[in-house]
């Protein structure tokens, strides 16, 4: 092979190397696989890199303030929906609690109390309104003065301004009731607050406070994520973003993962570019790999459009040191060394730039023994 470089640095590295005039050496043909180079429409990608994140990720945090007591997970234990993750101290929420339900208890007897006052004026109220049609036909009839009638009226009046008021001391009794019992349930609340649950199953990725520190409203306390599904987010440049489509089927490689490749899924196209990047954040959906973790580097192959291109065998290229080559099999079936610029790679297959044209008759699998100038014969 150190022979083949020296003759191609005598030639000349240039994209486009001639056979030069290498005599072929004694010997019979040799047997290789051929295959003719075509130049056709290919899928354009853009490599785009993004991070692993799960589909389903959840702060937990305190919902009251007061001293965490315990936590009953650590980072990396597996949790269910309903497990108990953190204890709060409730000593304060009970009281609260006891306090609330202690108004509830007199609200209630106020009630009682104005309940028992109604009925005693819408008795009084009874008693006054029968007088008072009684004594209104004793006056229609002569028997009582209008000076008598007047003062049995006023007594009708108070006895229905009694019942009014009385009426409206339930309803404000009635209404302390639901303020107390509103307080009760919120106390409640806070105090099975104070027993933090998981809200989902999932595993516990972080643990954001420590025991015995001070939690308020809204205070960290744990990171919790769903197993078993991820997502990828890239960034993708405005100059690609009209290209890309949801439920665009991609490829997805992540080496921490130790898979080639992923197949994956555009769930989401976020409407909004970055104004700094000019670019728009692309959800893709990944599942089916065990090993992925929130975190990972992915890069995410889009396809953004089509081009006439050549590709061949990753087999068929010939690296040594910086040069790449390939050996084609010119019309005397010999085999000549071509230096060649190739592109991206796609699976077992690489994209060729410049070096060889359609039509071009190629080793597809060169063995150590091949030199420039070998007799060959192709397989048939």
């Amino acid at each position: 092979m150190f022979a083949i470089i020296l003759l191609i640095l005598t030639i000349g590295c240039s994209e486009k190397i001639e056979p030069g005039n290498t005599v072929r050496p004694a010997g019979p043909a040799v047997s290789v696989p051929v295959i003719q180079v075509q130049e056709k429409v290919q899928p354009v990608f853009y490599d785009a890199v993004g991070t692993v994140k799960a589909r389903l990720s959840a702060t937990v945090s305190s919902k009251l303030m007061g001293v965490i007591q315990s936590f009953n997970v650590k980072e990396g234990d597996a949790v269910k929906q309903g497990d108990l993750l953190v204890v709060l101290d409730e000593r304060q929420v009970a009281a609260q609690l006891n306090q609330a339900r202690a108004a509830l208890s007199e609200a209630q007897k106020a009630e009682a109390g104005a309940l028992s006052a109604q009925t005693a004026a819408e008795a009084g109220a009874q008693r006054a309104r029968l007088s008072y049609e009684r004594n209104r036909t004793m006056l229609e009839g002569h028997a009582i003065t209008q000076e008598a009638f007047e003062t049995v009226e006023a007594q009708y009046k108070q006895a229905q301004a009694a019942l009014k008021q009385a009426q409206a001391m339930v309803e404000a009794a009635r209404y302390r009731i639901k303020q107390a019992q509103a307080a009760v349930d919120a106390a409640a609340v806070a105090r099975k607050d104070a027993r933090v649950l998981a809200p989902f199953d999932g595993r516990v990725t972080a643990k954001l406070a420590d025991s015995g520190a001070l939690a308020a409203p809204g205070t960290p306390l744990l990171t919790l994520e769903r197993e078993g599904g991820f997502r990828v987010d890239l960034v993708v440049p405005e100059t690609y973003i009209q290209s890309v489509r949801t439920g665009q089927p991609v490829e997805v490689r992540i080496p921490a993962a130790g898979s080639a490749s992923i197949a994956g899924t555009v769930d989401v196209i976020v409407p909004s570019a970055d104004q700094g990047s000019r670019s728009f954040i692309v959800q893709v959906g990944v599942s089916g790999v065990e090993a992925l973790r929130s975190g990972m580097f992915a890069r995410v192959s889009l396809t953004i459009g089509q081009q006439q291109s050549i590709r061949i065998p990753d087999a068929a290229v010939v690296r040594e040191g910086q040069l790449t080559g390939v050996f084609i099999v010119d019309e005397k079936n010999t085999a000549r060394f071509r230096l060649i610029r190739t592109g991206r790679t796609y699976g077992d297959q690489v994209e060729v730039i410049s070096g060889i044209k359609d039509g071009t008759r190629l080793i597809a699998a060169p063995t150590p023994e091949l030199t420039n100038g070998s007799a060959v014969e192709p397989e048939k």
